[in-house]
């Protein structure tokens, strides 16, 4: 079967596509990014525990709030059937993206003995940050909020074919003409 440019896009398409996503990410990753750095400039000021898991503490609120655009904003046409595993899935990669930032940070300060607030911020919430956003966003748009599922019809091999996917396979197509038929049968019964 012949397929269309429209049912196979180019690379091109694929990535101005993919380009409109990763604005939309962004701004909604600006957004936690703000929240992050509020959080974690204002935890740094405490002492006590609360220093100490001031990254820690930031993250996790930027998350709760990133959730929120991603889910309601940049992802709501996406499958949400399964919330249960969607917002498990939001965590685990989350506070993978967590333990990346927070590791070059911990790094930073441990390691290369960076220990200024300005510093810390440095570490965390411009490289930290740069190398958990870019994991967040592969495994956010792969595993956690996925595409809805296309009606597709298989052909012999079973994979589905561009345009010709969202036309009925011949069973579903006699089940629609039956009805449509009974339909038509009820509707003239009540005419006469």
């Amino acid at each position: 079967m012949a397929t269309t440019t429209a049912s196979n896009p180019s690379l091109a398409q694929k990535l101005r596509g993919l380009s409109g996503e990763a604005v939309k990410f962004g701004i909604v990753g600006l957004t936690g990014v703000v929240v992050n750095a509020g959080v974690f400039w204002v935890c740094l000021k405490a002492t006590g525990p609360v220093n100490s898991f001031s990254g820690y503490i930031a993250t996790s609120v930027a998350i709760g709030t990133n959730y929120i655009g991603y889910r309601y904003w940049l992802y709501r046409d996406r499958d949400a059937a399964s919330r249960k595993r969607e917002i498990t899935l939001f965590l685990i990669f989350s506070g993978i993206g967590m333990l990346i930032e927070n590791g070059i940070n911990g790094f930073s300060v441990h390691v290369l003995g960076y220990h200024s607030a300005t510093s810390q911020l440095i570490a965390k919430n411009v490289v930290g940050l740069i190398a958990g956003t870019v994991f967040r966003f592969f495994s956010y748009r792969t595993w956690v909020f996925k595409a809805l599922p296309e009606t597709a019809a298989e052909d012999g091999d079973g994979a589905a074919d561009g345009p010709a996917a969202a036309v009925p396979s011949g069973s579903e197509l006699a089940a629609q003409a039956e009805r449509m038929l009974a339909a038509e049968e009820t509707r003239f019964a009540k005419a006469e």
